[in-house]
């Protein structure tokens, strides 16, 4: 008999990449949220993108970032 595990997709978000605004969750803040224009979207990874959920995280927990334009 084979030994199987379902894998559930995560519903929580780290706390450590809730801590601080990344480059990347500050990309993500400018873009909206818009995956279509995002870096990682266009590099065709395998993966569902959460960075929309942290961005919400981050603005909770850290308030706006701060940008440099």
């Amino acid at each position: 008999m084979l030994n199987t595990a379902i894998i559930a997709p995560q519903n929580e978000i780290s706390d450590s990449i809730t801590k601080n605004w990344t480059e990347q969750a500050i990309e993500c803040y400018k873009l909206n949220g818009n995956c279509s224009l995002c870096s990682i979207k266009q590099g065709h990874y395998s993966f569902a993108c959460q960075m929309p959920r942290v961005v919400e995280a981050l603005k909770l927990l850290n308030g706006e970032p701060k940008i440099d334009d």
